[in-house]
């Protein structure tokens, strides 16, 4: 590590207003978990987190953050600005902070939240209630000590980064020119820990496969095509595609659905893909195979159908569809980001060890743009996430806390007296 980083953290944090924000952030552990069962306790299925958002921007408004709307997708945003004067303050390149807040359970979902000691219990508590919690206490921190930032800090809570909402939330924010070309790193907090930095982003590729038929009679219309066959094929064959060492390149078939008796060829089957790898050359790769061989399944059977009713003189009705579903980019941050270097020094200057690893998360989308992501847990330790046993236990959070707020401070910068 360059001293000079070192140097430049340890600097940061001796500053009296940092000692004050780490004070704080000590003896206010009883709101962030407050924070957290709150917000947990509010439902946000995929595309329906309109309620959390509402909550979230009111917390934003008690904080005294700058800024804060919900914009027309509904990420919710607020500026913590600078310790400069409107006449000092150069032209706005943002830090951003951000946290998702929407969860993988359905509408409906029951949210039986709850506290034992200094764990948390109940679903999405830990992914993203840890996340939007540390999103809180960092701003709830920078306001109490009153920290001169020399740039302006973005907060963010973001929609759509679980399952199906493909980073909707994200991908737009980075498709706005206002955000695009002003936010110049972007610090990610996604579920507990403070063990890992994400700075190599997981690529997927996810596609609905439907085939239709005509469907009939298992005994008197026996012959006819049947689209369940024409997916046994295509899957027999996509599973024998090759696949490199390197880069790690996975797929997986998680979902089939048809027919609707027994005794019935059914009128359409379906399956959902997941193609995943760090090379979108590799992705296509496979995206091609998977084509091809639902393209030769559907002929093959179409051939077997007209020999078995060749006497009947029907047409075999067979058709495809391949529907994407969900498509995140792949992209690796370049090992001398600033960004890497100052979370490198500040896990060095707190003690703390941590891990480079490659995931799917909103990091994916600066990261593939070529700017500057991470993303790191919001400290403490949690388990059983997208499951109703999820948990989160608060011992370890003020670690992950300084750890965000010393790498923001170094990002952002901080006017010197």
């Amino acid at each position: 590590m360059s001293p000079t980083i070192q140097q430049e953290i340890a600097r940061f944090a001796a500053r009296a207003e940092t000692r004050a924000a780490f004070a704080w952030l000590h003896a206010e552990e009883a709101q962030f978990a407050a924070w957290q069962l709150e917000m947990a306790r509010i439902p946000a299925p995929p595309f329906g987190e309109a309620a959390r958002a509402e909550w979230l921007q009111e917390r934003f408004r008690a904080l005294a953050l700058d800024e804060v709307h919900i914009d027309e997708v509904g990420n919710v945003f607020g500026v913590h600005q600078t310790g400069q004067s409107a006449r000092q303050a150069p032209t706005k390149q943002y830090t951003a902070l951000s946290a998702h807040i929407d969860t993988v359970f359905p509408a409906g979902t029951p949210l039986n939240l709850r506290q034992q000691g200094n764990r948390l219990y109940g679903p999405g508590v830990s992914d993203n209630g840890a996340g939007v919690a540390a999103l809180l206490a960092v701003a709830a921190a920078l306001r109490a000590a009153r920290v001169p930032l020399a740039t302006p800090i973005l907060f963010i809570g973001n929609v759509g980064e679980e399952g199906e909402g493909d980073l909707r939330g994200m991908r737009h924010i980075f498709s706005q020119g206002r955000w695009r070309e002003s936010i110049r790193h972007s610090l990610i907090l996604d579920g507990a820990g403070s063990d890992t930095i994400v700075a190599e982003a997981l690529g997927s590729r996810r596609f609905e496969v439907i085939v239709r038929g005509p469907g009939g009679h298992s005994w008197s219309d026996f012959g006819m095509p049947n689209p369940i066959l024409v997916l046994a094929r295509a899957i027999h064959s996509f599973s024998h595609t090759s696949l490199p060492t390197s880069p790690k390149t996975t797929f997986n078939i998680g979902v089939i659905r048809g027919g609707t008796s027994v005794n019935s060829i059914p009128e359409s089957a379906s399956m959902r893909v997941d193609i995943r790898s760090t090379s979108m050359a590799e992705m296509g790769r496979l995206e091609g195979a998977l084509r091809t061989a639902i393209e030769h399944a559907t002929e093959e059977e179409s051939r077997v159908s007209e020999r078995r009713t060749a006497s009947q003189k029907r047409s075999s009705g067979l058709s495809y569809e391949i529907v994407p579903i969900g498509n995140r980019p792949a992209g690796e941050l370049d090992g001398n980001a600033r960004i890497l270097k100052v979370i490198r020094g500040v896990d060095t200057h707190l003690g703390n060890a941590a891990q480079i690893q490659r995931a799917s998360t909103d990091a994916n989308i600066p990261l593939s743009l070529g700017r500057e992501a991470i993303a790191i847990g919001g400290g403490g330790v949690g388990g059983g996430a997208h499951t109703l046993q999820e948990w989160f236990d608060c011992s370890g959070r003020e670690l992950g806390l300084k750890r965000i707020l010393l790498s923001l401070l170094a990002l952002a910068g901080v006017v010197e007296a």
